[in-house]
């Protein structure tokens, strides 16, 4: 098995689309308006339409309720996205919820929210440890 996608259902894939471009870097692919993916080397963040639930699943998926899950993000330098994205998240309907944080487990952490109230967490690993965990991925 390999893991290869989350998908976040929104009522305005644009805004949301165009958020997760500008806080990744990342260039998303459309594949028409209710859907399109930004990919990573590891795995890819796709983001679709209300419209689309129906196709797959009626009922099952709404948007901006997710209160458990964390779309998490390995990048160089933690403190330097904080930097990037302080003046846009501030600007933004996005909710920084904690500043750069060393975590017990090894990982220099953001946490914020999308503006679907989603959590992002983008870390860095700073401990030879967690260094050697992720090694392979960045």
């Amino acid at each position: 098995m390999n893991f290869v996608s989350i998908r976040v259902i929104t009522g305005d894939v644009a805004r949301l689309v165009a958020f997760y471009e500008r806080v990744t870097g990342l260039k998303a692919a459309w594949a028409n308006d209710d859907f399109a993916e930004l990919g990573t080397p590891n795995a890819t963040l796709a983001i679709a339409s209300t419209r689309t639930v129906p196709l797959f699943a009626p009922g099952s998926a709404r948007p901006a309720e997710n209160h458990s899950v964390i779309t998490e993000f390995l990048v160089d330098d933690v403190d330097a996205v904080h930097q990037n994205l302080t003046e846009y998240v501030t600007e933004s309907v996005t909710d920084l919820v904690a500043e750069p944080t060393t975590m017990p487990w090894g990982n220099r952490s953001l946490l914020l929210r999308d503006p679907d109230g989603n959590l992002i967490n983008f870390f860095t690993p700073v401990t030879r440890q967690a260094k050697e965990k992720y090694a392979a991925m960045g």
